[in-house]
């Protein structure tokens, strides 16, 4: 720790003190959300959204007290910010950014968001299942009202839509997402109708046959900790929609949803969200309730789950590993497939429906759809009465399909009903720097694929311990990716190994 007056140090302390505090509070609203999304049962929604509007008003309390701000100015008076890349010149920047954050919130209003969003997500559930978008509606106007509240509390430099987005991405702003994906869209669409007009194509009714669920189970998790996901830290359990809680140092858990006819669904969503596990039990414990054992961003956290779900779990060196015991689980569906067909089905692309069952070549599409529309919903430059009828259109113009009905169109995702807004953009984000960090590890570590095809996978995940989960928050997101790789977010990386992967598979 850098030389400092007593009284700074004190100071010091106690911000980590009450840090710690509420990043206990803020686990306990994240193992109450497992269980809502996991175990509750219906009836328990209502006492439910009272727990976390509680929690959430505890937390908010304890974040903007005054005494919080008076220790932080003292410990920005001293010399321990002298280096902004020690432990505590990252964690004061951190907790001055959230304490200036949480000192703009009302806190009827973060208790209403923490209601409002745990009903929005059971409606949610019973109107996907309906497809019933007018049931859903009163719920996600009451959402977006209060998200929009949210921003104009908070206040931005460019659109309200900043201040959300910066919740989940600190620092960026809609319209430098907005250019990078344009170009991205630009390189992407042209692929997309290269591939469309190939002759080749894979068989993909290989994927759509019996998979027996609780084979599946089996198959996932023993990949799961090959690769590295801890068992004794963490658990896998089954949800309406895939997602993973860091609840703290020892608790990682992740979901899924199996389809005894889709052996994608489950074992890519596991993939994925194995990512984000592998990064939240990589955090370094001592640095628990500082930002310095928090994950830096959305974007940061998705490039995990992308890399291990797409850029390794996609590749032939993978499945040149796993494809011969998959075949002896799923005898029946895979015992006559050739390697190569398999291999082919896996990275089939096909412009679709359903983003969380999207190829990686259509992926970001999907997500440039949802970032518009936010926007658009936040502005009020679109109402939500029109959202499913502009939702079809964008899936029309940008990938030539056209929901038949809103489950499978703007209820797919249970995002905004949850409140997370502004945390779409963060998907393609990821993936980006998925592309840099693993061209990057493979210029470090060498050709990672005998590796791979042997089933160790432990020289990458311990290049990604040490270039990206052990430094928490010491470094903003574009700021990590440029000490990594030598720049910013950067969508050239991801079309290069887009391109070359898939003319490969097509014949392009």
């Amino acid at each position: 720790m850098a030389t400092m007056s007593t009284s700074a140090k004190a100071a010091y302390d106690d911000l980590m003190h009450r840090s710690r505090e509420r990043q206990l509070l803020i686990s306990c609203s994240s193992l109450l959300g497992w269980d809502e999304q996991t175990y509750l049962p219906p009836g328990g929604s209502e006492a439910r959204g009272n727990q976390l509007a509680l929690l959430a008003g505890l937390h908010h309390d304890r974040a903007a007290d005054p005494r919080v701000g008076d220790l932080l100015g003292e410990v920005e008076a001293s010399n321990l910010t002298a280096d902004p890349e020690s432990p505590e010149g990252a964690n004061l920047r951190e907790w001055r950014r959230a304490y200036d954050r949480q000192t703009k919130l009302p806190k009827a209003l973060v208790e209403e968001l923490a209601r409002a969003t745990t009903r929005g997500q059971h409606e949610w559930v019973i109107a996907k299942r309906k497809n019933d978008f007018p049931g859903l509606k009163p719920a996600l106007d009451a959402i977006f009202q209060l998200k929009r509240d949210e921003a104009n509390c908070l206040g931005n430099q460019g659109e309200p839509y900043d201040a959300l987005l910066d919740e989940y991405e600190p620092g960026a702003n809609s319209r430098d997402l907005a250019a990078l994906f344009t170009a991205l869209r630009a390189d992407l669409v042209p692929l997309v109708g290269a591939v469309a007009g190939s002759a080749r194509r894979p068989d993909r009714s290989i994927l759509r046959r019996d998979y027996p669920v609780e084979r599946q189970k089996v198959f996932g998790e023993t990949v799961a900790a090959t690769i590295g996901f801890d068992f004794e830290r963490g658990r896998l359990d089954t949800t309406e929609h895939p997602f993973c809680s860091g609840i703290g140092p020892g608790d990682t858990r992740i979901t899924t949803r199996y389809d005894a006819r889709n052996f994608s669904d489950a074992f890519f969503g596991i993939l994925h969200e194995v990512g984000h596990g592998l990064y939240d039990q990589g955090l370094d414990p001592d640095h628990f309730g500082a930002p310095m054992g928090e994950a830096v961003s959305l974007g940061i956290h998705e490039s995990q789950s992308r890399l291990w779900e797409n850029v390794i779990g996609r590749g032939r060196p993978f499945w040149s590993y796993w494809y011969p015991l998959a075949r002896r689980v799923f005898r029946e569906a895979l015992g006559a497939v050739p390697f190569d067909d398999f291999y082919f089905a896996v990275n089939a692309v096909e412009p679709s429906l359903i983003r969380v069952q999207a190829d990686e070549v259509t992926y970001n599409l999907h997500v440039l759809i949802r970032f518009e529309l936010e926007r658009a919903l936040i502005s009020g430059d679109l109402a939500l009465n029109d959202l499913p009828g502009a939702w079809n259109d964008s899936y029309r113009d940008a990938l030539g399909v056209t929901p038949k009905n809103d489950a499978e169109g703007c209820l797919q995702d249970i995002h905004w009903s949850a409140g997370l807004v502004g945390y779409f953009p963060t998907y393609t984000l990821g993936n980006m720097y998925a592309a840099q960090f693993h061209a990057q590890a493979a210029l470090d570590l060498g050709d990672p694929s005998d590796a791979f095809s042997r089933g160790d996978f432990s020289g990458l995940l311990a290049w990604l311990r040490a270039q990206i989960h052990r430094h928490g928050q010491r470094y903003r997101a574009a700021d990590l990716a440029r000490r990594i790789t030598g720049d910013g977010p950067n969508p050239t990386p991801l079309i290069q190994s887009l391109r070359a992967k898939y003319s490969a598979l097509y014949g392009l």
